[in-house]
């Protein structure tokens, strides 16, 4: 499966709060957080749920992976979304070994595997 998803009963709020100190306790900040609904409600669009994505990036990590290969850019920084969905709050991301697939450089394996396995980490720890 190219994503890994979780669902909790916290609110979406309460999980971006949790996401982003699980995050920021591995190294990983939140670069932007943008919010959906409210964009969308700007612009004339209703969304009926409350849906919030994250950028997120370890700047050691990521000057490493572009300095080896700068097709990586195409997948920075990582995005962990955190949405409503059926009454449940789910948080999500892209799984970082199948992003890294598309440039086929074996090189880079084991670091998208590491950064995934921390990602996943902070998520299991956030819900």
């Amino acid at each position: 499966m190219f994503h890994y998803t979780l669902e909790t009963k916290k609110s979406v709020e309460q999980t971006v709060d949790s996401i982003q100190a699980s995050l920021k306790s591995e190294g990983f900040g939140v670069l932007w957080d943008f919010n959906v609904k409210d964009t969308l409600q700007e612009k004339g669009y209703e969304l009926n749920h409350t849906y919030r994505i994250l950028e997120v990036c370890n700047p050691g990590e990521a000057k490493s992976m572009i300095d080896q290969n700068p097709l990586v850019s195409y997948f920075l920084p990582c995005k962990v979304v955190v949405y409503e969905e059926d009454g449940l709050t789910k948080l999500g991301m892209a799984r970082p070994t199948k992003l890294i697939e598309f440039i086929n450089d074996d090189k880079l394996n084991d670091t998208a595997k590491d950064i995934e396995e921390r990602m996943i980490a902070c998520m299991n720890q956030s819900i």
